[in-house]
């Protein structure tokens, strides 16, 4: 048998977390392994015990989500982040995105959906409906201006072939994997490998943050 899950809640509100908890234990593959009440006690807890996920809420005292996100994600490469929020279009759920999380999830989610997210973060696999993470980029990315600084697409996507940048296109636009296999004729195992490769040559840590390199390397255009 596997070892479980191991989880942390970081919530300001201990009915929340209780709530977390009593669905989550229930679960034979999960364990909850601890609860913060804010992000610098979430960011302490992933530093002193090992978690595999972290489910994130975004505003918090002392430290908030997005902030403990960016210090999880770069100091515990095993530990993934779920954020947890009240609104679907929320800036900081969207910087919490950029800060490394590998999805975002509504705290009014059902409880089979909430498992079967984390189930999806621990494999590797999209945690929400490329159609929703879309639906934020649509609104936030606009207000991000790519600045005199900034590198054009041709640099940003690099060493992508044409094939992947196809592919990469098309997860932006909130494709399945079947969906863009039946797109471009392919099987749906050659459109996994390329995502693969998308995931492997850009350093990217899940199909979440190929949606944002979509919209920043402008293969997609907000509301195309």
């Amino acid at each position: 048998m596997t070892d479980p899950i191991r989880l942390l809640i970081a919530d300001d509100q201990a009915l929340v977390r209780a709530g977390f908890r009593m669905v989550l234990d229930a679960q034979p593959d999960m364990r909850v392994v601890g609860e913060a009440a804010d992000g610098a006690e979430a960011v302490a807890s992933v530093a002193r015990m090992p978690v595999d996920i972290v489910l994130m809420d975004i505003r918090m005292p002392a430290m908030d989500g997005v902030e403990a996100t960016r210090r999880i994600t770069a100091s515990a490469a095993a530990t993934r982040v779920l954020v947890l929020t009240t609104f679907d279009l929320d800036e900081y759920v969207y910087a919490a995105l950029r800060a490394g999380a590998a999805g975002f999830l509504l705290k009014d989610a059902g409880p089979d959906e909430l498992l079967a997210a984390i189930r999806a973060i621990h494999s590797g696999d999209a945690v929400v409906a490329p159609s929703a993470t879309r639906r934020m980029l649509e609104r936030f990315l606009p207000a991000l201006p790519d600045g005199p600084g900034a590198a054009p697409a041709a640099d940003r996507l690099g060493p992508l072939t044409q094939r992947e940048r196809e592919v990469l296109t098309l997860v932006g636009r909130g494709l399945t994997n079947a969906e863009i296999a039946d797109e471009l004729f392919l099987s749906e195992a050659t459109v996994k490998t390329h995502i693969g490769h998308i995931l492997a040559k850009k350093a990217l840590r899940d199909r979440v943050q190929m949606v944002v390199l979509a919209y920043d390397s402008g293969l997609v255009h907000p509301r195309s």
